[in-house]
C-alpha cells in the first residue's frame, strides 16, 4: 500500500463506530470518504462526505461506481433491531440484511476487483458477537453470520493479489444504536470488564488492520469483547 495518501471509504461515518473509525484514520493521516444518509458530522479538509441511503441498491450501486480505488473500505453502517419468535418483524429483517450484507457486497463487487488489480487494498467488515447467536436477536445475528462468510469467502479471492478482508466483531459498545427507542426494552448486557467497549477501541483495531503491518492477517473474525468470549 502506498504511504500517501491513503484514502479509505468509511460507511456510517456520521455517528458511533463509523465515525470513530473515521476520526481515527483522519488522525493517521488519511483521505476518507465518508457514505452516510445522515449529514456529515466530521470537518476536516482531508474527509469528504458522500450523502448516500446504504439500504436502497441502486443508491449504494451509483456511490460505488464512484469511488474510484481506495485503499481500504470499513464497513461499519448498521441498525439493531430485537424481537423473539412470534413476533420478528420481516421489514426490521429486511432492512438489517439491506444494510449491513446487500450493501457490503454491492460496495465490495466494485472495490475488491480494483484493489486486487491495483495489488493492494484492506477490507474490514464491522460484524458482532452476536452472529454467534443469541434470543431475541435473530435477524440482526444472521446478517452478522453472514459478513464472516463473505469474508472468508473475499480473502481467499484475493489473497495472492496484496488485498486482505477480515471482520471486527464487537460485544456490546457504547453508541448511539444502544440508546435506540427500537431497542428501547432491551438492556444491553456488559462485559465481564464491567463496562460497554468505546468506539475508540474498535477504531484502533480497524486502524492497524488497515496498516501494512498487518498484511498477514486476513479472513479472521477478531472479537472486541471484554472478556466475554472466556470461559467462566
Amino acid at each position: 500500500m502506498p504511504s500517501e495518501p491513503r484514502r479509505a471509504v468509511v460507511t456510517g461515518s456520521s455517528s458511533g463506530i463509523g465515525r470513530a473509525v473515521a476520526e481515527r484514520l483522519l488522525a493517521d493521516g488519511w483521505q476518507v470518504t465518508g457514505l452516510d444518509r445522515a449529514p456529515a458530522a466530521i470537518t476536516h479538509e482531508a474527509f469528504t462526505h458522500v450523502p448516500a441511503d446504504l439500504a436502497d441498491a441502486q443508491a449504494t450501486e451509483r456511490a460505488a461506481a464512484a469511488l474510484g480505488t481506495p485503499d481500504a473500505l470499513v464497513h461499519a453502517a448498521g441498525v439493531l433491531r430485537v424481537g423473539p419468535l412470534g413476533r420478528l418483524n420481516l421489514d426490521d429483517g429486511t432492512l438489517m440484511w439491506r444494510l449491513h450484507v446487500d450493501a457490503a457486497i454491492r460496495l465490495a463487487d466494485v472495490l475488491l476487483p480494483a484493489m486486487a488489480r491495483a495489488g493492494r487494498g484492506r477490507v474490514v467488515l464491522l460484524g458482532s458477537r452476536v452472529a454467534q447467536g443469541k434470543a431475541g436477536r435473530s435477524q440482526y445475528a444472521a446478517t452478522k453470520a453472514a459478513l464472516q462468510g463473505l469474508a472468508r469467502s473475499w480473502a481467499a479471492e484475493v489473497v495472492a493479489s496484496g488485498v486482505t478482508v477480515n471482520v471486527v466483531s464487537p460485544a456490546a459498545t457504547q453508541t448511539a444504536m444502544t440508546d435506540d427507542p427500537a431497542r428501547r426494552d432491551v438492556t444491553p448486557v456488559l462485559p465481564p470488564i464491567g463496562r460497554l467497549i468505546r468506539p475508540d477501541e474498535i477504531a484502533s483495531l480497524v486502524s492497524y488492520l488497515l496498516s501494512p503491518a498487518a498484511a498477514a492477517i486476513t479472513g479472521q473474525d477478531i472479537q472486541i469483547c471484554g472478556g466475554a468470549s472466556l470461559p467462566r
